[in-house]
């Protein structure tokens, strides 16, 4: 089957994508924004290329890789997904400034509501803009949200070329082993 065309994803600008969250998770996985592709496939990190699912499972977080059609088997885990800003776009660098600091006013609201253990930011320098912590560098953070821990890790996405598909593992496996030891 054949991709999308780039005025197909176009068309997507400005959709979004539904959260896969519940009360109680272990971990809330919480993405930038969804891309195009994403939007048009209507699944979290749906792009080819992008490493979030094989990260989850070389990490111990789930027993095999999942697609991202499979995304709602990650509540069964403990395991969900947001995004700072709901909206897609063709790249983070189009989200603005405001647009994050709103955006981690929202995530805020909705770690508040569902309390989550651990609400693990995906890119840190979207966490230093979108929750006003321009130092922060990646891990478990000094100030967590409620009774919610927060771990900043790197950007899963193909583009992050920084973060080797083992090392991205090793610092998923490092989120897992402080949550099952919560």
């Amino acid at each position: 089957m054949a991709g999308p065309t780039r005025a197909q994803l176009f068309a997507f600008q400005d959709r979004c994508i539904e959260d896969v969250i519940a009360p109680g998770l272990r971990v809330l996985f919480c993405g930038i924004n969804p891309g195009l592709y994403t939007a048009w496939a209507g699944h979290h990190f749906a792009r080819p290329g992008n490493r979030f699912w094989p990260a989850l499972y070389r990490s111990g977080f789930t027993s095999r890789q999942l697609a991202a059609a499979e995304q709602w088997e990650l509540l069964d885990l403990g395991l969900g997904v947001t995004n700072v800003v709901a909206r897609a776009s063709a790249t983070a660098a189009e989200l603005s400034a405001a647009e994050l600091r709103e955006g981690g006013s929202q995530v805020t609201a909705r770690v508040e509501r569902f309390a989550p253990s651990y609400l693990a930011v995906l890119g840190v320098t979207a966490y230093r803009a979108a929750f006003g912590r321009p130092k922060a560098g990646l891990g478990l953070q000094p100030s967590a949200i409620g009774a919610t821990k927060v771990w900043v890790l790197p950007n899963p996405s193909g583009l992050n070329a920084h973060y080797t598909p083992a090392r991205l593992a090793e610092l998923f496996a490092d989120l897992r082993i402080a949550a099952e030891a919560d």
